[in-house]
């Protein structure tokens, strides 16, 4: 169980926590809620020990292990796959304990050692490690690629994927889907309904945490509140508390006048003044309820176009894709559509597929690899990309920008204006002229969403906007987008954002665009329906296989070859011949492969009989003796799976 009892926390001049107190039960999983800048990823580090407390207790069992993603950006040559091995704490210790056992030569710790790595599953590990990094959108091909071979929010998934790799008791998850996509999005919310350990999740996610979590923890003004249900429950919940708040301060309002007015009437007068002396005491001890003031909702609006050109855009064979220098590389091709004026469409597709190629396509940041992409006459387009966050000139402040804006993309405007426009996004007074560096993730995303709005789009495209944006900004650019008259195509992860905004869907896969006949709920269940064809597609292939082989990921799909044209007498007869004579070559390597197979179940079946009596309890003289067998076994077991791979290799490269 985690209390936080009477907890102040101070960071700089900043009450963080002020009195605040929590109880949260193992198992429980709990998402962790309030407005930016509140304070919640200073009480993870509070939880985790990187901060300590100005008062008061935090208790959290002792034994815990926890896990959180960590924020920095790996910087590594080690394979992702070995990476993410390294975030399983329990297994690289019984590692190390191992190599330490096996340098001094000492039987019995490496005994204790082998028991310790089969509690940490270590002969499963590497395939559960490739799961999480298959889960989260990795292909097969990049495994076992280098960390530094990978863009920044890859290597964030895989900080992501070594997290969850840990055996953790306790696990805090900070934003963990600012960087997937809805397929890998989908998946995670899977997996963590299926953690047993206690859970705590930061996220602007409204429908992410509504999925998973059971109770949630609202910190607001250095206090936390601990509400029984998930983020939509909470909200209902908070506005009865607040209504009734806001009801008892009116009452204690009332009751103040009534009191002042008895006071000031007769404080005076002798025969009154022992009565009127003791409403003032009864004034000085009530308890003063502080009135609600919810936080001003943030909201704005697009601007009205100047015009809407119909259509606004018409494909006719497109393809899209980008330049290397090999050549080109075509994502998608044959698109045939037509964007009309007011459609709201939302682009789906898995990570890699071609979403993002073909909103830059759009956008003109890159040209179209084949065919024509036709403008209608006065389109006007507004794009946000990813990395749109990453382009702001972090010495400038957000005057600045809309400045050069004004000046350079139009239209035109005063600074005045300027200033006046950008308070309507919450930069008022000296934050006009703060350096953009300075700024936190979600105020720069706001400047970027003015910055759209200044120049009057009448298409919007959007890719992943809501990255950095909390729940209240969401809301506002939901609405806002609603109210917008022009045209929105929009790729996101936030199915909130999409349900309310689009109308109809685009699915990008295998190569094309084409129109998906459904709702998020229908293309949540393709998604796991794609899952479970590629895992039968995969248990297929392995049962086929002569033999278990180091454990290697699935297949992200099941590939059909087309069929082949019916062969004739001639190419059949040959055929066999050409099997005929490739048996007799192979079958000196098949032999020796059926021997391996042997060998290595009878040492699996002596490594298990071993290990059980370990478990049981072995006398002391032979504990030494056993500990030495395991090593001889785990050498064995290596030479002999090399050997396999070898021999498979040499196969494979003769029936090519």
């Amino acid at each position: 169980m985690i209390t936080l009892r009477d907890i102040t926390l101070r960071r700089g001049v900043k009450v963080v926590l002020d009195g605040a107190s929590a109880t949260l039960q193992p198992g429980e999983k709990i998402g962790l809620v309030g407005r930016n800048g509140a304070g919640k990823s200073s009480l993870f580090a509070l939880l985790t020990g990187r901060l300590s407390n100005d008062r008061g207790d935090v208790e959290v069992p002792r034994h815990w292990r926890r896990s959180e993603v960590a924020q920095n950006m790996p910087e590594t040559d080690d394979g992702a796959t070995d990476f993410v091995l390294q975030g399983d704490l329990t297994l690289v210790a019984a590692r190390v304990a191992l190599d330490e056992a096996e340098k001094a030569n000492d039987g019995h710790a490496m005994a204790e050692a082998h028991a310790a790595l089969a509690d940490a599953g270590a002969f499963d590990a590497r395939s559960r490690a490739q799961a999480l990094l298959m889960g989260l959108g990795f292909r097969t091909e990049q495994l076992d690629a280098p960390v530094n071979s990978f863009s920044g929010g890859w290597r964030m998934r895989l900080q992501l994927a070594r997290a969850l790799m840990c055996p953790a008791e306790l696990m805090l998850l900070d934003e963990p889907t600012n960087h997937l996509d809805l397929d890998a999005l989908v998946w995670l919310e899977a997996w963590l309904q299926r953690y047993d350990g206690t859970l705590i999740i930061i996220s602007h996610d409204r429908e992410f945490l509504d999925a998973i979590t059971k109770v949630t923890l609202h910190l607001d003004e250095g206090k936390l509140v601990r509400y029984g249900g998930n983020y939509t429950s909470f909200e209902s919940q908070r506005a009865e508390r607040m209504v009734l708040q806001q009801a008892a301060f009116e009452k204690q309002q009332d009751r103040v006048a009534h009191l002042q007015k008895f006071i000031d009437r007769f404080k005076a007068k002798a025969s009154k003044a022992k009565q009127a002396q003791s409403r003032v005491k009864a004034l000085e001890r009530m308890e003063k309820l502080a009135p609600v003031l919810a936080s001003a909702d943030f909201n704005f609006e697009f601007r009205e176009p100047l015009n809407l050109p119909n259509p606004m855009l018409m494909f006719d064979d497109l393809s899209a894709g980008y330049r290397t220098d090999e050549g080109d590389k075509i994502i998608v091709r044959g698109v045939d559509r037509s964007v009309l004026a007011g459609q709201r469409i939302g682009i789906l597709g898995a990570n890699g597929q071609g979403k993002s190629t073909l909103v830059k396509t759009i956008a003109r940041a890159q040209a179209p690899m084949g065919g024509t992409l036709t403008e209608g006459k006065g389109l006007s387009i507004g794009y946000f990309a990813q990395q749109e966050l990453d382009v702001l000139r972090l010495d400038e402040g957000p005057l600045a920008h809309m400045v050069r804006l004004a000046r350079d993309v139009g239209p035109p405007g005063r600074e005045q204006e300027l200033r006046d426009f950008l308070g309507q996004f919450r930069f008022t007074g000296d934050m006009v002229g703060q350096q953009v560096g300075s700024l936190s993730g979600g105020e720069k995303a706001r400047l970027v969403l003015a910055m759209l709005v200044w120049q009057r789009p009448n298409l919007l495209l959007l890719d992943e906007p809501t990255n950095h944006l909390d729940l209240n900004t969401r809301e506002a650019l939901s609405m806002a987008l609603n109210e917008f008259e022009g045209t929105v195509m929009l790729v996101s992860h936030d199915r909130a954002l999409l349900r309310e905004v689009c109308d109809e869907f685009w699915l990008v896969a295998d190569g094309v665009v084409k129109p998906f006949d459904g709702d998020l709920d229908d293309y949540q269940r393709w998604l796991l329906d794609q899952s479970k064809e590629a895992a039968r597609a995969a248990k297929k292939g392995a049962a086929a296989a002569p033999v278990a082989t180091p454990a290697a990921a699935p297949a992200p799909a099941a590939v059909v070859a087309p069929a082949a044209p019916p062969a004739s007498r001639e190419d059949r007869k040959a055929s066999g011949q050409a099997r005929a004579k490739l048996a007799e070559l192979t079958r000196p390597l098949r032999k020796e492969m059926e021997t391996i197979d042997k060998r290595l179940h009878a040492l699996a079946e002596e490594r298990a009989e071993i290990e059980a009596q370990l478990a049981e309890g072995a006398a002391a003289t032979a504990i030494a003796e056993m500990g030495r067998r395991l090593k001889a076994i785990a050498d064995q077991l290596e030479a002999d799976e090399m050997r396999w791979l070898e021999l498979g290799e040499q196969i494979e490269a003769m029936s090519a």
